[in-house]
């Protein structure tokens, strides 16, 4: 059997119930447009019904998340060709379609249409086992940091209505001691009465690290306050009730945290990561997660453009050699380079003479930084491109 044509790119709408598929061939002409439910058989059918259209299909999704998880697998599995085209590019692109209305359709078309005019959009495959795990992991983790913090303003809130001394008394999101006296006592009455000793004692066998100065410092921040205050004994319920949801929020993270480290560390890559000062096992299972095996990268540059870490020009008639900050880039990826080069400058070594140097040539301390990262980003993508660990000095070249 013939088929119509030699190649047809075909845009996919995902979402989580289903998705929305649009075939155009090389001349932008319409195949078909189909609602397809986010299952196997579906999926496999849409990939049968584009497959008889042409000799070649090529696909294209707007989303590489989860959802899109099913529809990616089933894809690559049968030898297709399909690229992520991001949404910015699809929401200028639908400007200069006729109408204001927008549709999975409309969006499905317009993504089967800039992936038919633009050659230059990342192909997507299906990532190994350790790095959608890491994927998996990292992405909860960053969700309970998340409930960590809204937790702790909650506390807080709550807190400063009772007794505002003792919410200035602690840093509530660095230390587990004044949490776990929280779960206990909430009041300026109530440690008042139990005072010092007896709070201490109580601290000590709940296994609390510098009990007695805890301890003394909550009993101070007490009697700094004779007033109670309007709801106090119900905002001291909801402070008990907070802390012990901190408490066993931090031990899922600890969990968390061990298995994304135990996980990490299956990776042949993971030494090589690891040796580069400031890069530990969570950030460094960001950037797995993030970058997958670095095949999306041709150089290093590439790399640091993916984490708007390389200027962009800006020119226009006379005037050259104007550089901007980027706009569109990984946020996360430049979170994890910026923090490991933060980490790695504050101890001796390359990383902090080059800070060092770049702040002795007059930048300020976010621009020392992000060149920092910008030289880590070339020695890391080296290190893993020759599979070799790092070293303070660099590796003699040796002559051909």
């Amino acid at each position: 059997m013939s088929t119509a044509h030699a190649r047809i790119w075909v845009g996919v709408d995902a979402g989580k119930g289903h998705h929305w598929a649009v075939a155009v061939d090389a001349d932008g002409k319409t195949l078909f447009s189909t609602k397809v439910i986010n299952d196997e058989a579906q999926i496999l059918t849409l990939i049968e019904a584009a497959r008889e259209r042409a000799e070649e299909v090529r696909w294209a999704v707007d989303i590489s998340g989860r959802s899109s998880t099913l529809l990616l697998a089933l894809l690559v599995a049968h030898g297709q060709n399909v690229v992520y085209v991001p949404g910015r590019p699809v929401n200028r692109m639908s400007g200069a379609y006729r109408g204001e209305a927008r549709t999975d359709a409309k969006d499905a078309l317009v993504i089967a249409d800039t992936a038919r005019m633009r050659r230059d959009f990342t192909p997507l495959t299906v990532p190994d086992e350790t790095v959608a795990t890491l994927q998996l992991l990292t992405a909860y983790r960053a969700d309970l940091i998340a409930d960590r913090v809204r937790l702790i303003n909650r506390l807080r809130d709550a807190l400063v209505g009772i007794c505002p001394a003792l919410e200035r008394a602690f840093d509530y999101s660095a230390a587990k001691g004044p949490l776990v006296m929280l779960t206990e006592y909430q009041t300026p009455a109530a440690l008042r009465r139990i005072g010092v000793k007896r709070l201490t004692a109580l601290l000590e066998r709940r296994k609390v690290r510098g009990a007695d100065t805890i301890a003394a410092k909550a009993v101070e921040a007490a009697r700094s306050q004779i007033t109670a205050l309007p709801a106090e004994k119900r905002a001291a319920q909801l402070v008990r009730d907070l802390a012990h949801q901190l408490l066993g929020l931090d031990e899922r993270i600890k969990d968390t945290d061990r298995e994304i480290r135990d996980t990490f560390r299956l990776g042949e890559r993971a030494e090589i990561i690891e040796s580069v000062p400031g890069m530990g096992p969570v950030l460094g299972a960001e950037f797995v997660a993030i970058v997958g095996d670095l095949s999306a990268y041709e150089n290093a540059g590439r790399l640091a453009s993916h984490a708007g870490l390389a200027p962009v020009p800006r020119d226009s008639g006379r005037r050259t050699g104007n550089y901007h900050r980027p706009k569109r880039y990984n946020r996360r990826l430049r979170h994890v380079l910026y923090l490991s080069a933060q980490t790695a400058m504050m101890r001796p070594g390359p990383s902090r003479d080059y800070y060092l140097k770049k702040r002795a040539e007059g930048l300020i301390h976010t621009q020392a930084l992000l060149a920092l990262a910008r030289r880590r980003t070339d020695v890391l993508w080296a290190m893993l491109r020759d599979k070799r660990l790092f070293t303070p000095v660099p590796p003699v070249t040796q002559a051909a």
